[in-house]
This record gives structure tokens, C-alpha cells and sequence, in this order.
């Protein structure tokens, strides 16, 4: 099964270059780097709703707390929820617990590395 990320799910044209780039600016999911991977996803396409000032629902989201409410509610996240829980990794909903399983991922990439 492939990932898909907020952008490709939601089909809204704000990535670099996108259709909707130009009139509605390019959304700061599509460019994050500090969470690219988590969830599977490119930039932070599958941590969007710890990233402040995003772009849905055609307006700006504001900042993770005035946010996240909605995005609860959004099927993205709660396609990605679905999806994660049942892995090693797991889901978060927090940017902290993303900032640790983005760490635990680290070390043990390390570990598995230096096995070799």
C-alpha cells in the first residue's frame, strides 16, 4: 500500500510548482524538512497538522494548538492514525512525540549500520 501524502490525498495544487501554488502560495508542509519520513511521507506530508500556518481547507491553519481541533476531524489524519497505530513506530498526533520517534529512527539506523 502506498502512502500518500496530505497533498496528494487532498488534491490541493499548493505544492512547489502546483497548479494552486501561484494564487494560493505553497504550503509549508510541502517544503518542511525536520519531518520528512515520519508516517512514510515526503517533507511533512504525513505530520501535517504539527506544522504551524499550513494550508487547508483554503485558508491558513494557524498554529499547532489553534489547529489541531480541526484537524481531529480531518480524514487525512485519521486515514494516517489508521494506518500507523498498528506499526512498530506508531502514530503521534504531537510534534514532540514525532521529534522522538524521528531520534529513535535515528539510533537505531545507527545501530543497524554499524552491524555491518
Amino acid at each position: 500500500m502506498e502512502k500518500k501524502n496530505c497533498w496528494e490525498h487532498k488534491n490541493c495544487g499548493r505544492w512547489p510548482g502546483g497548479p494552486q501554488a501561484g494564487e494560493l502560495g505553497v504550503c509549508p508542509v510541502t517544503t518542511e524538512q525536520q519531518f520528512e519520513g515520519v508516517h512514510g511521507g515526503s517533507k511533512a506530508g504525513r505530520a501535517c497538522w504539527v506544522v504551524a500556518g499550513s494550508l487547508c481547507g483554503g485558508k491558513v491553519q494557524g498554529t499547532y494548538a489553534e489547529k489541531l481541533s480541526n484537524c481531529w476531524r480531518c480524514d487525512f489524519m485519521n486515514t494516517v492514525k489508521k494506518e500507523e497505530e498498528p506499526t512498530l513506530v506508531g502514530f503521534s498526533h504531537t510534534r514532540l512525540g514525532i521529534e522522538r520517534t524521528l531520534q529513535k529512527s535515528s539510533r537505531e539506523m545507527g545501530n543497524s549500520n554499524s552491524a555491518h
